[in-house]
């Protein structure tokens, strides 16, 4: 008997699959309203200083410092600057009400807040001593024209979008949207609303995957449930990759005789397949499929069956596999150490992914069952422990932990 080869590490198959992902370089002009997490396709750089112009960051007063050296100047107010407005030269021994966002006037230097303030009729007591610059926003403050603000493979984030407003821009060159095609094999299979035949399951990885890649904006196209037949999935396969750059399956990906998929890949492109040290999930294929007509090929992912497996192996292969083709330079998630609060006696020779949750001491606490199919573990986690291979855990350890908030964006 042929000897089985030795299963890939987690690392090891999330570093094939980068250094296979090429960036597909399609890029499209979107407003910046629009643009919301898109990948940016080129340096943004600005044209302008932000602020424009020296402003109050209070309301209050604008004054020359040196006319408040007593600690209870008394000012004539001047003139009255609101927001958007640009009032005139301030003269010595005057002051000039001012409010947030405002034009600092010419010749004043400093801002005294309205509360260190007293209103005397037409002038104002300032009960406060200013040093030059308080509570001035300087030009150019927090950008400088000719700065790159955001630089490319960026995934554009709320705050991206409000930066690069700040400073005019009003559309931004993006990747286009990823297209990537779905479809699900097993007879077995059961759309909710219909009949639960016995022997038969609802569909959940249907649901789970098209969210995950709605997530990652990616356009999907869902192929649906395909039957257990050879030639069935390998038309499918061929159409799919006539318009789309990933087509990715959930199960069907065994060695089993109604297990179609690796077959199909194998007669319609090429594939590696692979047992990885990882539990969940374990088996996952990767490959491509040929397009009809041209050297061009589609990538093909094949994931475990099981929902939590084909949910852990999307979040660990697929996601930054799918960020990488978009040209993302930073696709690997943030890991933070914090504290089990729990007790891991049982080693695997597996990296396993464990999921667990946040309590109110600050640590982690762990799913009772942590089964492949048990897709409640993952509603009621708030991330994953990545745990070495043959590592317990004590109560007190420090663990690695990866967020859900950094693993479904």
């Amino acid at each position: 008997m042929q000897a089985r080869p030795p299963m890939l590490s987690v690392a090891e198959a999330q570093d094939f699959l980068l250094q296979a992902a090429i960036p597909i370089g399609a890029v499209e002009n979107i407003a910046t309203l629009g643009a919301n997490g898109r990948v940016l396709a080129v340096p943004q750089t600005a044209q302008i200083n932000v602020p424009g112009m020296d402003n109050s960051q209070m309301d209050g007063y604008a004054v020359r410092a040196a006319d408040c050296s007593s600690g209870s100047a008394r000012l004539r107010v001047s003139q009255r600057i609101p927001a958007g407005h640009v009032g005139s030269a301030l003269e010595a021994g005057t002051a000039a009400r001012i409010f947030t966002g405002a034009m600092v006037p010419a010749g004043a230097d400093a801002i005294v807040m309205q509360e260190a303030c007293e209103v005397d009729g037409d002038h104002v007591i300032v009960r406060h001593v200013p040093a030059a610059g308080e509570w001035v926003r300087h030009i150019g403050e927090d950008i400088r024209a000719g700065s790159t603000i955001l630089a490319a493979g960026v995934r554009l984030r709320p705050q991206e979008l409000g930066l690069a407003a700040s400073v005019g821009l009003a559309e931004l060159s993006v990747v286009r949207k990823l297209r990537v095609a779905v479809f699900f094999t097993g007879d077995e299979l059961t759309m909710p609303g219909q009949p639960l035949k016995p022997g038969a399951i609802y569909n959940s990885n249907r649901f789970l995957l098209r969210g995950l890649l709605e997530k990652l904006g990616c356009e999907v196209s869902d192929y649906g449930i395909v039957p257990d037949q050879l030639q069935a999935t390998r038309d499918t396969l061929r159409e799919a990759a006539a318009q789309h750059d990933l087509i990715i399956t959930s199960g069907g990906v065994s060695v089993g005789e109604e297990d179609h998929v690796k077959p199909a890949v194998e007669a319609e492109g090429r594939l590696n397949m692979w047992q990885i040290a990882m539990k969940p999930g374990k088996p996952l294929a990767f490959g491509e499929i040929n397009r009809t007509g041209g050297a061009e090929r589609a990538f093909f992912i094949g994931l475990p069956g099981n929902p939590v497996s084909t949910f852990v192996t999307f979040l660990i292969f697929v996601r930054p596999f799918l960020l990488r083709l978009q040209g993302v330079t930073q696709v690997m998630p943030r890991v933070l150490q914090m504290r089990a609060d729990f007790t891991w006696s049982k080693a695997d020779r597996r990296q396993e992914f464990l999921r667990v949750r946040f309590n109110d001491q600050g640590g982690l606490d762990l799913f009772p069952h942590q089964g492949s199919a048990v897709l409640t573990s993952t509603v009621w986690g708030d991330g994953l422990i990545d745990n070495p291979p043959g590592q317990t855990i004590a109560a007190g350890d420090l663990v690695r932990f990866i967020a859900f908030d950094n693993l479904l964006n």
